[in-house]
């Protein structure tokens, strides 16, 4: 057993930019070149250069909602002119091993800077993958062997031997997997053979994939953040979260002896950084999430509103502004201004002691 290389596989970051007087992104001669390239019903994308950079220009939008798609070989650009944030980026694997995410995170500020883009919040991450990649010669365990906190749990074989360990879902995967068979049947990264010393067998992956919410938990925002506190994180993960145990007669699963696989990861996590972090949250931003989740919800509502006034009246659509109008009418003959006060201080009370 021996470890052969450990850090970030993916990175995910929203970046929060906004153009000066003197931005040379040119929106309009991006939505020409796109809407050209949907017209030629190709679905090759285009090579364009932007700030001195090559980028390949893709002709659809991105799932989230952007409406531009750039990407080269160090990472996809998802942006757009009214979107917030503005920038949603992942940068790749083969970039992340190669380059470090510190240093990729640095080469797009300063890409963005060369456009004439200024950041008016940092930024913040969505993802990060830690993965530590061992040589296990031989896999003496099975799913009865992690003791986890995870409710969830799958694994994959291939002619009878396990591929895949799959625990949780969400915000908080772990996946021990065969990396090899994984490049040589699905990703092709055939490029980590000369990281792993040349070996290209055996080798098994340690992954956790952690996204936003429980970055957050740990302070993690920002890429200062993530070499600060990763450590914390990674500790609590492989500790608290998510053994690997030899299994015992002993009924109580978390007496069993650590796995001597776990007894050198939990040694090799120690060395990183940390900040003596157990948990953290932001109060402000969990509150922006619940109204954010309110708004949603309420623009469901107006939708219906507008739909049950174009019915009414025969008219052929309405507007978000006019079903706003009709909702604030609405309001305004349900609203009781003697418990207002009352009703309101209950809610201030109930959030201020965590409900």
């Amino acid at each position: 057993m021996k470890l052969l290389l450990s850090g970030l596989d993916t990175v995910e970051c929203a970046y929060f930019l906004r153009p000066t007087p003197q931005c040379a992104l040119d929106f309009n001669r991006l939505s020409v070149e796109k809407e050209r390239l949907k017209l030629s019903k190709k679905r090759e994308p285009v090579k364009i250069e932007l700030g001195g950079r090559e980028f390949l220009l893709q002709p659809y939008g991105s799932g989230s909602g952007y409406p531009f798609v750039i990407e080269n070989a160090d990472m996809t650009i998802e942006f757009g002119e009214f979107n917030d944030p503005s920038f949603f980026v992942t940068f790749r694997s083969i970039a992340l091993w190669h380059k470090g995410a510190a240093t990729l995170h640095r080469q797009f500020m300063a890409w963005a800077q060369s456009l004439g883009l200024r950041p008016y919040r940092t930024e913040s991450l969505s993802r990060v993958d830690f993965t530590f990649d061992y040589h296990l010669p031989k896999i003496d365990f099975d799913e009865d062997s992690f003791v986890s906190m995870s409710a969830a749990d799958i694994q994959y074989r291939k002619n009878r031997q396990i591929q895949t360990f799959n625990l949780g879902t969400g915000d908080l995967v772990l996946r021990v997997y065969d990396k090899v068979a994984e490049i040589n049947e699905q990703s092709g990264k055939h490029w980590f053979f000369p990281l792993w010393d040349g070996i290209e067998e055996n080798v098994w992956r340690i992954e956790w994939q952690v996204r936003k919410d429980k970055l957050r938990q740990f302070a993690i925002r920002t890429f200062d953040d993530l070499n600060a506190g990763r450590g914390d994180l990674l500790r609590y993960l492989c500790q608290s979260h998510t053994t690997l145990r030899i299994p015992t007669d002993d009924s109580n699963r978390s007496r069993w002896p650590l796995h001597p696989l776990w007894i050198d990861l939990q040694a090799q996590i120690n060395t990183l950084n940390v900040q003596g972090v157990l948990r953290s949250f932001d109060e402000k931003e969990l509150l922006q999430a619940r109204l954010m989740r309110m708004a949603v919800s309420i623009q469901g509502y107006l939708k219906a509103i507008a739909a049950m006034d174009c019915v009414m009246h025969g008219k052929a659509m309405a507007s978000n502004t006019e079903a706003l109008v009709h909702l604030q009418g609405l309001l305004s003959r349900v609203h009781d201004p003697l418990t207002w006060k009352t009703d309101v201080q209950k809610r201030i009370d109930a959030i201020r002691l965590g409900k």
